[in-house]
């Protein structure tokens, strides 16, 4: 609408419109429309509304770009940035829906023959004096367990999964280990670490350009870090940044977590010759293709790697349970 000439007050008003059957958009809209009547800047209308939460990144891209006339320029940027955003996310969603409904099928398979399949084999064994394999006892023992235990089972991995997602959300000590722990992983750690100095440096690109000053910015962009390691090495190299020292300087030194070499040289070259803006866009987009890849590959291997699994277990219990009768055939 701004790039059509609409002026903020009518767009707003446009979009009030079209988002009118949506509850909590509606209401987004109208107060912001309400707030900008009044004369409030748009920034104020966006600290005083209280139907949604805007990211504080958001609100100080459009503060600064208020005040320098860029705020058309900015609100593409902040659209194209959160648009990639959602698009990555649902592209993780739509991939990873077959492999976790591959998961679940499996985990039923390999319970259900556990619980009813392998204990009326079992009764054959029974009526044979006869000494059983190893594996074949240990599969019988498991089949008898989850046979008498499967209901107290599903409800502790719901109770045990629950306990996970309430410590993850409360507990920071806890989610630091988590989080720590995930970036230590072969493969998904440097996944998780370009994915999330991507994120920095495209906001921080934006946010430069838009004329916040740099210490600002790198407090803003530490803020929409999801992993509170990563997330920590930046709010303590935000502080010193502060303090006068450099960003390059501050990483390198980090002892929480050595954040990727690339990143600090590219970061030292950016300030070196004040072009930061443009060094940071530049690895928001080389990071985010880096991880686009890893993506691909990573999900390109989780399928087979689960049909092994399961394929696996499932060849294990059928081996067992053929291995005593393969005795009796040759007694």
């Amino acid at each position: 609408y701004l790039k059509a000439g609409i002026s903020l007050v009518q767009s707003i008003k446009l979009l009030k419109q079209r988002y009118e059957k949506d509850k909590k958009l509606g209401a987004f809209f109208e107060s912001l429309s309400t707030f900008l009547d009044e004369g409030k800047s748009f920034h104020s209308a966006l600290e005083l509304q209280k139907t949604l939460k805007i990211p504080e990144f958001y609100k100080q891209s459009i503060k600064i770009s208020e005040n320098g006339g860029l705020l058309e320029v900015v609100l593409l940027e902040l659209s194209q940035y959160l648009k990639e955003q959602d698009r990555i996310k649902k592209q993780m969603t739509t991939a990873m829906a077959y492999p976790m409904f591959m998961l679940v099928v499996s985990m039923f398979v390999v319970g259900f023959m556990l619980s009813f399949i392998v204990p009326k084999i079992t009764a054959i064994f029974t009526q044979y004096d006869q000494e059983l394999p190893l594996i074949t006892s240990i599969v019988i023992t498991l089949g008898d367990f989850f046979s008498n235990n499967y209901d107290v089972i599903f409800f502790t991995l719901i109770i045990l999964v629950s306990i996970f997602i309430f410590s993850l959300n409360k507990f920071y000590n806890f989610k630091f280990a988590v989080d720590k722990l995930l970036l230590k992983l072969p493969f998904m750690g440097k996944l998780i670490e370009f994915s999330e100095l991507s994120r920095f440096s495209y906001i921080n690109s934006i946010l430069i350009r838009s004329g916040v000053p740099v210490v600002q910015s790198f407090n803003l962009g530490a803020n929409i870090i999801n992993n509170v390691v990563i997330k920590k090495v930046f709010e303590q190299a935000s502080s010193k940044v502060v303090e006068g020292e450099k960003l390059s300087k501050t990483l390198s030194s980090s002892s929480v977590y050595k954040i990727d070499s690339s990143f600090i040289h590219s970061v030292a070259i950016g300030e070196e010759t004040s072009e930061l803006s443009k060094i940071l866009s530049n690895l928001a987009d080389l990071y985010n293709e880096t991880s686009k890849d890893k993506i691909g590959i990573f999900l390109a291997l989780l399928e087979p790697v689960f049909m092994l699994i399961v394929g696996s277990i499932i060849g294990f219990i059928v081996i067992a349970m053929l291995l005593p009768i393969f005795s009796m055939n040759l007694g």
